[in-house]
């Protein structure tokens, strides 16, 4: 019999966040504001982590109201027929020995999933002032955008184009620990 640990994600002290070339010289950057996730975990070891996460992409932000717009329209995320991203993840590699991880899971956009890698750095557990035990993580990855059907651009004249296929996701997680545990 093992005992499982339920975390769950502090908005408070999390962020979900992307940058991708715009008319491939600078990078625009973006963050979505409402997500969550639900993790289990045997005990405390994070390397059996099970993690259901779901993010609004309607909640998307990049300082831009136009931007959001259009990224909201159904040249990207079309959020009138798919209110969810979601990530579904089991698989954890120890890549250092140091804090350093690969986290692989299924992301799904606009219904439809592939398998992505992500490289997590574990930033350690602490109690916070009121008791509540947190776990913290940095989270990197590359994703090429049409793979899930955000296919819209326009051509430079000069060449290039507006937008670039890579988008560069960056997300800071803390999760909290619940006071449920599961026994199997």
């Amino acid at each position: 019999m093992s005992i499982k640990t339920k975390w769950t994600i502090d908005p408070t002290h999390s962020e979900v966040g992307f940058k991708i070339k715009h008319l491939m010289i600078a990078n625009v950057k973006g963050t979505f504001a409402v997500f969550e996730a639900n993790v289990v975990t045997t005990g405390d070891d994070f390397m059996s982590a099970e993690i259901d996460f779901d993010l609004d992409p309607s909640s998307i932000d990049t300082g831009n109201a136009d931007r959001d717009t259009h990224l909201k329209s159904a040249d990207f995320f079309d959020v009138e027929s798919h209110k969810q991203i979601t990530f579904r993840a089991n698989t954890v590699e120890n890549v250092d020995n140091d804090g350093s991880y690969e986290l692989w899971g299924d992301l799904t956009i606009k219904g439809i999933s592939k398998k992505i890698k992500l490289d997590i750095e574990f930033g350690g557990v602490a109690k916070d002032p009121w008791g509540n035990e947190k776990a913290g993580f940095t989270i990197n990855g590359k994703i090429h955008r049409k793979d899930w059907g955000l296919v819209w651009n326009t051509a430079l004249e000069a060449g290039g184009v507006v937008v670039s296929d890579e988008v560069r996701l960056n997300c800071e997680i803390e999760l909290v620990k619940s006071n449920e545990e599961i026994t199997e």
